[in-house]
Formats: structure tokens, C-alpha cells, sequence
């Protein structure tokens, strides 16, 4: 019987009711429904100076163990606000504690949550730093526009927050459910079926 696969979601944001923690955690919500065990790191919870590749992780506030919480993932879900058309400060300190040993042949999501209209460039970014570290992306992605209508109030919703358009809240836990799904994928299998199309054209 496969085990259970363990999904860490990574929130950028450091604003208090963040859109993009929300978004999250119904992402993670799904996930869990769909048989895996969740956990969200919440950086704003986290001290992380700014990092420096000259002083231990040991020495460096919380890194060591944000950074574990990752590396013991099976999978990953990388949420960031857009910031100037890319993600987030505090998004970009913690992937810099971060390496191979954190993301190498790992299963990682992607979602950006924008106050205006463009998120692509936020998603094509992460896409390419965690490829530099050998992750593997889900082509599946999610990104909200104009993030604060796309919700409203319901008590009994995840952070007191539901989304407005219910094809915005399943595009948010297809997510989830795909990450768990593909949590333990095989980079050779998927990696050989490349070369074999490669060889084909």
C-alpha cells in the first residue's frame, strides 16, 4: 500500500489576512481530502534573517527548521503574492536556504495571487528557480487576479473566506489534489518518455 504522501505549502506572504495563505490552505484542504498529510509553513511565523551563505543555517534564526519541514516533504506548493511582477522578498529569502537537498526530484505546485491583473511572470519565475534545483513542477498552476474580489465572507469558510467563482475555488484544489497524486513521481520515468518523444521528431 502506498503511504501517505507528506505536502508542505510555502506562504510568501507576510500580511496578516493574506489572500495567498487563504488560497493555501484550501489548496491544502483538498490535498488532505485526497489522502495526504499537510502542513503549512506560514514564513511569517519564521525567523529568517536575511540570508548569508557565510554563517551556519544552525546560527540563522528558524531556518534550519523551516528548511527541514521542506526537505522531509514529499511535495510542495510554493504560494507568493506578486510583487512588482515577480514573487515575493520574503519567498525569495527562504528559496535561498533552500537547495537541492530540499527540492531535488521533488514534486512542487505553484500559485500567485496578484492585487491587479498579471501573475504569469510571477509563475514563470518560480517555475525556473525551482527548476534550477532540480525540482519537478506541476504543469498545472494557479493564479488569481485582483485578489481581494475573489473572495467573500462565510463564517464557516477557511479563514472566514470563500471564493466568489466556484471555478476559481476547483482550478485552487485541483492543485491540491494533484500534488498529492504526483507527490511520488518518478523524474526517470518522466524524463525518459521526454527523450523517447525527443527521439521520435
Amino acid at each position: 500500500m502506498t503511504p501517505a504522501p507528506s505536502v508542505v505549502a510555502v506562504s510568501g506572504s507576510l500580511r496578516e489576512k493574506s489572500y495567498t495563505r487563504t488560497a493555501l490552505k484550501y489548496a491544502l484542504e483538498a490535498a488532505d481530502e485526497a489522502g495526504a498529510e499537510t502542513t503549512l509553513l506560514d514564513l511569517r511565523e519564521y525567523d529568517l534573517p536575511v540570508y548569508d551563505p557565510d554563517v551556519d543555517d544552525r546560527e540563522q534564526g528558524d531556518a534550519e527548521t523551516a528548511t527541514r519541514l521542506v526537505r522531509e516533504g514529499d511535495a510542495v506548493i510554493l504560494g507568493t503574492p506578486v510583487y512588482h511582477g515577480s514573487y515575493s522578498g520574503a519567498l525569495k529569502n527562504f528559496h535561498d536556504y533552500c537547495g537541492f537537498d530540499e527540492y531535488e526530484d521533488t514534486t512542487v505546485g505553484l500559485l500567485a495571487t496578484a492585487g491587479g491583473g498579471s501573475y504569469g511572470s510571477t509563475l514563470d519565475h518560480l517555475r525556473i528557480t525551482v527548476r534550477g534545483v532540480h525540482g519537478w513542477v506541476l504543469p498545472h498552476q494557479v493564479g488569481l487576479r485582483s485578489a481581494s474580489e475573489k473572495f467573500e465572507r462565510d463564517p464557516d469558510a477557511i479563514d472566514g473566506r470563500r471564493f466568489r467563482d466556484p471555478a476559481l475555488r476547483e482550478r485552487v484544489e485541483k492543485l491540491g489534489r494533484m500534488i498529492a497524486e504526483y507527490a511520488f513521481i518518478d523524474p526517470s520515468v518522466t524524463s525518459s518518455r521526454s527523450a523517447a518523444a525527443d527521439a521520435d521528431d
